[in-house]
């Protein structure tokens, strides 16, 4: 059995046992149960009723959180003329057209978030090799391959954050930090919640939503009762 810290503990022991919160007390009780020094990073993991084996069940969408994550993303935009100044005003970190592949070939990956625009695509895709294991790889369906890349840049400074079920069912988000104060973290938690109920597949049978838990980077997990989203 793994040893947990005292801190740990002492954090875990704010809790009953096998109870499910309301998301208002689950949000506050985070923000008590954390106890690093440093700004720790608040995860809600989602367990989904599908079955990701299959291409019809596959849960992904894209959500911009109302107070973002607390993080700021370098924002790389790959585009050429007029999209590429679009993308630079609308406060894209980095801007380059289809010259900057060759670089990130070479090994430059000094950046968050990946967009660009369609025309680009082919030698961008290129680049799935490098960028697809990292999820930064651009995609259509996450809106990060688009014509409006000025807005898809903003978007992604604003908060959006892309989410997917993974092979045994979770979905997991940062949905932001402990020193957000418990009003913003709670519309986060909505905001998120309600994306992955307005992603569920029309094949998804019972129950959608089995287990919804919260917690900060390094402390326990707080169970959430999901019968509000059911």
């Amino acid at each position: 059995m793994a040893c947990v810290g005292k801190k740990y503990r002492s954090a875990a022991a704010l809790l009953a046992p096998g109870k499910r919160y309301g998301a208002a007390e689950a949000v506050k009780l985070v923000k008590e149960t954390g106890y690093a020094r440093f700004d720790e990073t608040v995860d809600v993991v989602v367990r989904l009723n599908v079955d990701p084996r299959h291409a019809d069940q596959i849960v992904r969408a894209t959500v911009v959180l109302p107070h973002g994550t607390g993080k700021s993303l370098r924002v790389l935009a790959i585009a050429e003329g007029d999209k590429a100044r679009e993308a630079a005003e609308a406060g894209a970190d980095t801007v380059g057209g289809t010259e900057i592949v060759q670089k990130i070939q070479e090994g430059w990956l000094e950046f968050d978030a990946v967009v660009a625009t369609p025309d680009v695509m082919k030698e961008v895709g290129k680049l799935g090799r490098i960028l697809g294991p990292r999820g930064l790889m651009p995609n259509p369906k996450a809106g990060t391959v688009t014509m409006e890349i000025g807005r898809a840049v903003r978007e992604l400074k604003a908060g959006k954050i892309e989410f997917r079920v993974d092979k045994t069912g979770n979905v997991h988000a940062p949905i932001g930090k402990r020193s957000f104060d418990r009003a913003k973290l709670l519309e986060n938690f909505h905001a998120f919640l309600d994306a992955i109920v307005r992603a569920r597949p029309p094949t998804a049978k019972g129950g959608y939503l089995r287990s919804i838990t919260i917690s900060t980077t390094m402390g326990p997990g707080i169970r959430v009762d999901p019968t509000p989203w059911r």
